[in-house]
């Protein structure tokens, strides 16, 4: 994990924190909610959270907010610890699961009750709708507002008894119906829910809600700074109104950052959930998804997450970021590291006729020409190879520098090669070149002088390796999804070309023995990672070049 930042606001609040006299430890926290699977997103508030902690020393905890059993299930929960450790955010503070402060949120909830700041509502849920008011109208006080302290917990047992139907109740706070912050407008603090809970079990069927239990946990864990995305600024009243009203003696304090918008993406967990669920992507771990998973399948590195999150930067305020600027991160890790092989992508069978048909030989070249302690690697050389179809032109446009009829170019680290002769099939496509080699000029100049610009890759025929190779695009034609114009879905920007399939390719030989994971630059192609789901397949991270400028 990169924990190395400049300096942001939060790290100033930090460091006024400590001038001004704070003596403990700075606490963070990192609570995902265990109903699906993380996403980039994520990636930026695990980077806050866990860095800032680091910087000053301190603890950072992993804790699941389970409070809401509906959509949870031990497969995400597992998934999010993964995903931790593989960004290297290891939780020294602890692990913690937000359902194991169930007695004591409830505990908390009977003293709110006591101290006359919580009582027992009996008003449906489009009846609690109707009675919170408007952005400008005040909400208006539920006739259940001013039961007796007795009344009331003798309700919330029953409640927690499992003696009323779900949603028939609720345990709301008593603050004020005329507050502007229609979060402060008596909030739900408990809902009576019937769900099998993936660590409770059906112990409970009455649970707190997040904006009651989380600032409860982070109070109990001792988290000195809770970080989190802005949506939750209207919130933070109600975290310091439970916090105060609970009496801790270590009060927790939250502080918000712009969360992650990224062009052509969806970062909503309930969008990603429906394009799993219908079939529209495969699985969370499709390669187009911005899920951690789905990243590290296409072959992303946490270094190159960690970068991009660490450019994009921490502010106050929402903006959208350009995907491009995170194809630059990994495409700038992946010049330098990644091994270079040779494959061909949609094959062009060329003969080299003065080659003898038994002769085969091995040509040295380079694993990686920026790191020349990479070394090289023998490449087998035979009379049949395989070409790029575009790496030919019967007709060629205009400087057009690779192989035509009657023209020459060098095949990489190997010969000079002539097309001569253009073999088709019925429907008059080509399917063979019948060319010859320069033999004198072996990976050298021709002897006479004559200069040849061109270079392309090739791969045996004999020794080559069948592949498919999965091209990715977009997920979405359109760049801000989060504005959707009206009367539209986001699933109507979906593109239909987001992932183009080549079967058949050739590779290279020493590309049979590549793992799921290994990365790659196909040269000429851009850089590719073997797949993890699909036998023989290559996932293309991220094409070679583009124009984005940093």
């Amino acid at each position: 994990m990169v924990s190395e930042t400049i300096s942001n606001f939060i790290h100033d609040i930090i460091d006024e924190d400590i001038a001004g006299g704070l003596k403990e430890r700075i606490h963070t926290r990192f609570p995902p909610e265990p109903n699906g699977y993380l996403h980039i997103g994520s990636a930026k508030a695990i980077w806050i959270n866990y860095s800032t902690a680091m910087k000053y020393g301190g603890l950072f905890n992993l804790r699941y907010d389970d409070t809401n059993p509906v959509r949870e299930d031990d497969e995400y929960v597992k998934s999010i610890e993964e995903d931790l450790t593989w960004l290297g955010a290891i939780p020294n503070g602890g692990i913690y699961y937000g359902s194991d402060y169930f007695d004591q949120c409830y505990e908390y909830a009977v003293k709110l009750i006591k101290d006359s700041k919580a009582y027992v509502c009996d008003l449906s849920p489009d009846e609690l709708r109707e009675y919170r008011g408007t952005l400008t109208q005040p909400g208006k006080e539920s006739p259940y507002r001013n039961r007796c302290v007795e009344e009331n917990l003798d309700l919330f047992e029953r409640m927690k008894n499992g003696e009323f139907p779900d949603g028939s109740k609720t345990l709301r706070a008593k603050i004020d119906m005329a507050s502007p912050n229609m979060n402060m407008r008596d909030p739900a603090i408990y809902r009576i829910v019937r769900a099998h809970h993936h660590r409770q079990g059906d112990k409970w069927c009455i649970y707190p809600l997040y904006d009651f239990a989380h600032p409860i946990q982070d109070a109990i864990e001792g988290i000195t700074h809770s970080l989190c995305s802005l949506e939750f600024e209207n919130h933070r009243p109600l975290y310091d109104w439970v916090v105060n009203n609970i009496d801790f003696e270590k009060k927790p304090h939250q502080y918000e950052f712009a969360r992650l918008n990224i062009t052509h993406t969806v970062m909503s967990k309930r969008y990603l959930r429906e394009l799993v669920e219908t079939g529209r992507v495969d699985g969370w771990d499709d390669p187009r998804m911005p899920t951690l998973c789905a990243l590290r399948r296409r072959g992303y590195t946490p270094a190159s997450i960690l970068e991009f999150v660490k450019r994009a930067g921490v502010a106050k305020s929402n903006s959208l970021v350009d995907l491009k600027l995170l194809e630059y991160c990994i495409r700038e890790e992946l010049n330098a590291a990644a091994p270079r092989r040779m494959a061909v992508t949609e094959p062009l069978k060329v003969v080299i006729t003065n080659y003898p048909q038994d002769q085969e030989e091995y040509f040295s070249i380079s694993n990686n020409p920026v790191d020349p302690q990479s070394g090289v690697r023998e490449v087998p050389f035979t009379r049949e190879l395989y070409i790029e179809k575009s790496d030919f032109a019967e007709v060629p446009p205009p400087k057009f520098q690779r192989l035509k009829l009657g023209g020459e170019v060098r095949l990489m680290g190997s010969y000079i090669i002539k097309c001569n002769e253009v073999i088709k099939d019925a429907n008059n496509e080509i399917i063979e070149l019948r060319c010859t080699c320069d033999l004198e000029a072996k990976n050298a100049m021709p002897l006479d002088g004559r200069k040849v610009k061109g270079t392309i890759h090739w791969v045996s025929a004999k020794y080559a390796v069948d592949a498919s190779v999965m091209l990715y695009d977009n997920l979405f034609t359109l760049e801000n999804v989060n504005d959707i114009p009206e009367g539209k879905n986001y699933l109507d920007f979906l593109n239909p070309n987001s992932l183009t399939v080549l079967k058949d390719c050739k590779l290279e030989p020493s590309l049979k023995d590549a793992k799921p994971g290994d990365k790659f630059q196909f040269v000429r192609m851009g850089y590719f990672c073997k797949d993890s789901k699909n036998t023989n397949a290559f996932n293309r991270i991220v094409t070679l070049k583009d124009s984005f400028k940093v």
